[in-house]
């Protein structure tokens, strides 16, 4: 939890120090004052709204108890288990099975689990799935995971606008330094995020979800189903989606195209492995 808050100081700091240094470079002096003050700003939304960018990035929907009375009652059940707040509960109309969690503390977090997700697994999968989404509410993970979305999100959005009006003296076109910024910007986005989150985590909350749950085969199981999901039915690699991939407990992308510069997750077979071993499994 420590060198969650440590990291995100450093993040915050880092991208205060990318978009002043960028400022001063286009501006001088003034550039400078001006990029101070978004950086500010761009703080703020990173630190406060964080979870509204990665929801929005799924076009998730809050969803009701009457809706999904099995889903509420496993968050239910294993908030209470851990003696920790319900979060809010989203579902996206994504068809691929996916998850994340998000917000910057248990009293502001927030579950969202896709469509597909629901049709693919059991009840006891699910659980699984929950159990380490919740993990990754109490290990703290969110708060950076989501700070770092946020800010990834808001640096891919600064190179578009370099190129849409860092236009050239003669107007034909966005100049070298949109098409720079342009290039440069997107991958130190996803160098911030994979730099930001440990691939760790990951196994960190499988393992605590799986104690929280008491069932490591439903997750492993899970993971097994998701990932072949996942890859019948990769999400498109726009800047949008890239940008909170890395909060999704497994790969929503094919891996071939600039998605998986932002790709944090380790194998799925070793994570599976790491569970079955919990369950008492030799291999």
């Amino acid at each position: 939890m420590h060198h969650n808050g440590l990291r995100t100081a450093i993040l915050l700091g880092g991208l205060s120090a990318l978009i002043i240094t960028v400022g001063a470079w286009l501006g001088g002096g003034t550039g400078a004052r001006i990029a101070f003050v978004l950086a500010l700003v761009s703080n703020g939304v990173a630190y406060f709204f964080s979870d509204r960018i990665a929801l929005s990035a799924m076009r998730a929907r809050p969803v009701s108890e009457v809706e999904h009375p099995t889903l509420y009652r496993i968050v239910r059940e294993l908030s209470t288990q851990a003696r920790q707040p319900m979060p809010r509960l989203y579902i996206s109309p994504t068809v691929q099975p996916n998850a994340f969690a998000t917000g910057r503390s248990p009293r502001k977090a927030a579950v969202c689990v896709t469509y597909g997700l629901t049709q693919l697994l059991n009840e006891d999968e699910l659980r699984g799935v929950i159990g380490h989404e919740l993990s990754h509410v109490y290990n703290r993970d969110i708060l950076i995971s989501s700070v770092a979305g946020a800010f990834a999100t808001m640096i891919t959005w600064l190179s578009y606008v370099a190129v849409f009006f860092g236009g050239s003296d003669d107007d034909e076109g966005p100049g070298f330094v949109g098409a720079l910024l342009m290039m440069v910007l997107g991958p130190v986005a996803a160098t911030m995020v994979q730099m930001a989150i440990s691939r760790t985590r990951e196994f960190q909350a499988d393992e605590s979800g799986a104690r929280l749950t008491g069932d490591p085969l439903a997750l492993a199981s899970a993971l097994r189903k998701i990932e072949m999901g996942a890859r019948r039915l990769p999400l498109p690699e726009n800047s949008r989606l890239t940008s909170a991939s890395h909060m999704m407990i497994a790969n929503p992308f094919s891996g071939s195209g600039f998605g998986r510069l932002f790709s944090t997750h380790p194998p799925t077979s070793e994570r599976v492995a790491r569970l079955e071993r919990m369950a008492g499994y030799r291999r």
